[in-house]
């Protein structure tokens, strides 16, 4: 099984801005970025789960509402807010696509896990550190899941073999060929892999000037994108099945 997944983050949170691009001009990059991608799902009939940073929620509605009617799952992105900050966008967007919130994505022991399942959370997608000197470390771990305090605790897969981490860096620079090898280990020893990208890395570096290490840029805007379609054809062709994450875990 494949939980393909999503970090809807605004560019600015990512990248430094070296040009004048308004507040409305940054959240435009990630919706046309986050369109591209819906329309690439839509074309392989595959299904997946979008993490919204929840700063943005209340400026992305009409995007979690195209999401939401193409049949993939909404969860949260949390970088920098609060428990009452999260309470009250998960209590807007629940309203507004009249389904349940169950899933966020958050840094370890960011909150407690008593916390978040009083907000009704039922998942927790764990971040790792993915800083350039970290994108191929070694995790430690007994499972890539677990059960706490009510809460299914995904952690990030990591192929069993040559042990690397299937952060959204990754994606971006292993080999197709070598990342799709991965991909079959580790579904045979786990029973799933969780991928992540993140919007921004879809964006055209050489029409929206940002500040970046090289390695951000390398292989990111319509290259990032040919090589994630052919990845969604070789899943097709290869009759894997993929699934939102409140589907698999419930």
């Amino acid at each position: 099984m494949i939980l393909l997944t999503f970090n809807i983050i605004n560019p600015d949170r990512a990248l430094k801005s070296s040009s004048i691009l308004s507040a409305q001009e940054l959240l435009e990059i990630t919706i046309q970025n986050t369109h591209s991608l819906l329309r690439s799902l839509e074309s392989t009939e595959i299904l997946a789960t979008f993490f919204i940073e929840i700063s943005t929620v209340a400026y992305l509605e009409k995007l979690i509402k195209k999401i939401i009617n193409g049949g993939h799952e909404i969860s949260f992105y949390h970088i920098d807010s609060s428990l009452e900050e999260i309470e009250s966008a998960k209590k807007r967007t629940e309203n507004l696509i009249e389904k349940q919130i169950r899933g966020i994505r958050m840094k370890e022991n960011a909150f407690p896990l008593d916390a978040l399942h009083h907000l009704r959370f039922t998942y927790i997608s764990l971040i790792e550190d993915t800083a350039i000197m970290f994108p191929f470390k070694r995790f430690e771990r007994k499972a890539a899941f677990t059960e706490q305090n009510g809460l299914s605790i995904l952690h990030e897969s990591i192929s069993p073999y040559s042990q690397i981490p299937y952060n959204d860096f990754i994606f971006q620079v292993v080999p197709l060929s070598y990342y799709q090898s991965m991909v079959i280990e580790t579904i045979k020893k786990d029973e799933f892999v969780l991928v992540y990208l993140n919007s921004w890395q879809f964006t055209d570096f050489d029409k929206y000037v940002f500040e970046m290490n090289f390695f951000k840029k390398y292989n990111s805007g319509k290259k990032l994108h040919d090589k994630f379609d052919i990845f969604l054809a070789w899943i097709n062709e290869n009759q894997l099945a993929c699934s939102r994450i409140k589907d698999f875990l419930f």
